[in-house]
This record gives C-alpha cells, structure tokens and sequence, in this order.
C-alpha cells in the first residue's frame, strides 16, 4: 500500500534474514494480488551469520529453483524472482559464483548490499584482501544485471571496474542518512556513466517506503555532499527513478518511460495543491514540491491500482488494522510493552 501511494509501480524486494518459505510466497502473492510489478529477490547467506539463517549451497539452489518454477513470470510477467547474496561478509566465493551462473542461465538479474558502511569494507580487506567491488569483479559476478545496494564507500578504482563491467548503483540516500552509513559518490558515478536507481532500503533503516521522499532527499543529499547547487538536478533524479529503476529492475525495454511499445506504467501527480502551487517547472515541482499525498492515481499493466488517491486493490483500513494486530502479538511475544 505504501509503494502504491507513493506511486511505485515496480517493487524490488530483498527478501533476506529468514529460511521460511512462507515470508517468500506471501510477499509474492500480496503483489499478484495488489497489482504491483514486483521482482523477488531471494536473500541468502552460508557463512559467517546466525547459525539459524544460514543455508547451504544446495539448500539456496533448491529454494531459489521452487520459487522460480512457481513464481517467474505470473501475472502477465508482472513477477519475478532473482538470487539475492546479502552481504560480501556473509557469503562464500563458490555460492556466489554457483548463484549468478544460475541466475544467468535463468535469465535473472542478482542483487546483493555492498559498501553500506567503512567497517564492512574493511571486513572484506580483511578476510579477502579486496574491497567490495574488487572482490565481485575477481569472482566474475559483476555486471549490467548487478544491482548493487548502498555502494557509499567505493574508491576510484572500485568505480572504474563498474565502468567497464557494468553494474547498477541503488542509492537509499534516506536509510544511508538514517543510519549516518555516510553519502554515496552519486554525482561522480552519473558523470563517469555509471547507471544509478533510487530505493527506500527497508522499513527498519527508514521507518517508511516513501519514494517521493527519496526523490528530494537525493537531489538534496547531492548538492550537499559536493558543496554544488547545481550537481543533481531534478530531471537527473527523476531519470534515476525511472529509467535507473527500470535497469535494475531488469526490464528497461518495457518499463521506465512512456513509449509506444512499452507497459502501461503510469502514475498521475496532482500539482493543483498548496505544497506544489505556482507551478514553474513540472519536474521541479515532482522533486521539490509533492509528497506522497498528491499521488493521485497508479496504473500498472493497464489496470488502476488507485483513483482519485483512494487505493482499489485491498482493503485500506483492513490491512492497517490487520498490520497493528500483528505489531501487537509481536511485541507482547517480545515482553515489550506497545
């Protein structure tokens, strides 16, 4: 509901710290049933975690088989899976290099969470000897299906390896600033031609879905960071979002731009509102001006998902309610109070 009201058409969902198949399947049917385009990717770890969350290669194959067989490509192609390593520290070389060969073969793409923080690349210094990006190139898993979240701390050369094999930044300037991770390096990467989407990251490192938020939040992080007004401009963000999205998201031939050929993807913002009025310049006003509330209708695939800013799909109130049930049982389980 969140990524429909803030007009997110397609979802990519790192689905990670659980070996219960259920958690998989639900998310995948509540996008088949919502409407969303909605790419699964399927987290994994085999060492160096929790004990419990961890699987073995054949496990992570077999898993990721199921849920290929029964998921890829429902709802007119609206969903999709994908393997999903979770972090350098928590993954071997040879399940890394087992996955992607897979995925290739599928024809998914592979999403894995990189340079979030100095610690974790000093981790992989320390166990590998090689930094982040070093170490995917060295295995042969980098390239163009690469979507590679965070990426704040990447050094030069880390940034020339993706110029020449490819590979899609996923900037969550919210949960970077969230957590105080740090700032990626977004205007370098665009000016040396490296593909960059926009993400929220996850409810627990942002507190909301919101990618309006993440709109402005990117173009303001951008001027900042560099000390240049002019380093990020609303039209580069939206290009970020959309086109960006649509690579990562594996699909840039059918979703990322209004084109004869394409999905019928659209979102409708109304700019007749107090935040937006005088309207100057459109795509200022979707960056600087809007939020979530002026979303005023979402089609995916030809079919509306919301009108007039009222959600069709579900039952609003019902999920909310079903949503603070559940938040109740967990924190009395927890013995915290609510």
């Amino acid at each position: 509901v969140e990524n429909i009201r803030s007009g997110a058409t397609a979802v990519i969902d790192h689905q990670y710290i659980h070996t219960d198949p259920h958690n998989d399947d639900g998310v995948c049917r509540a996008a088949e049933e919502t409407g969303v385009r909605f790419l699964l990717a399927r987290g994994w770890t085999d060492m160096g975690y929790h004990p419990a969350f961890m699987e073995s290669p054949d496990q992570i194959m077999a898993e990721m088989a199921r849920l290929h067989a029964t998921w890829q490509g429902r709802a007119n192609g609206r969903i999709r899976v994908e393997f999903a390593p979770l972090i350098p520290w928590g993954c071997s070389d040879e399940t890394m290099q087992r996955t992607y060969a897979q995925g290739k073969a599928w024809g998914v793409g592979c999403m894995i969470h990189i340079a979030e923080t100095r610690k974790e690349v000093e981790m992989n210094l320390e166990l590998r000897g090689l930094r982040h990006v070093e170490w995917l190139a060295s295995l042969g898993t980098l390239g163009p299906d690469v979507q590679l979240v965070h990426s704040v701390w990447l050094d030069d050369h880390e940034l020339d390896l993706l110029v020449v094999h490819g590979g899609v930044v996923v900037h969550c300037p919210v949960a970077n600033m969230y957590l105080a991770s740090g700032m990626a390096r977004i205007p370098e990467m665009r000016r040396r031609g490296i593909t960059v989407a926009l993400a929220t990251d996850g409810p627990g490192s942002n507190n909301n879905q919101d990618m309006l938020e993440v709109l402005k939040t990117t173009a303001l992080s951008g001027k900042v960071s560099t000390l240049d007004a002019m380093a990020l401009l609303p039209e580069d963000v939206i290009w970020m979002a959309c086109r960006g999205g649509s690579q990562a998201f594996g699909q840039p031939e059918f979703i990322g731009s209004l084109e004869v050929g394409k999905k019928a993807d659209v979102v409708l913002v109304d700019l007749d509102t107090p935040f937006a009025m005088p309207v100057h310049r459109v795509p200022s006003a979707l960056v600087y001006n809007v939020n979530s509330g002026s979303v005023d209708t979402v089609i995916v695939d030809g079919a509306i998902l919301m009108r007039d800013k009222e959600v069709l799909v579900v039952d609003e109130k019902a999920v909310l309610a079903e949503a603070r049930a559940a938040c109740a049982r967990l924190f009395e389980r927890a013995g915290i109070a609510g």
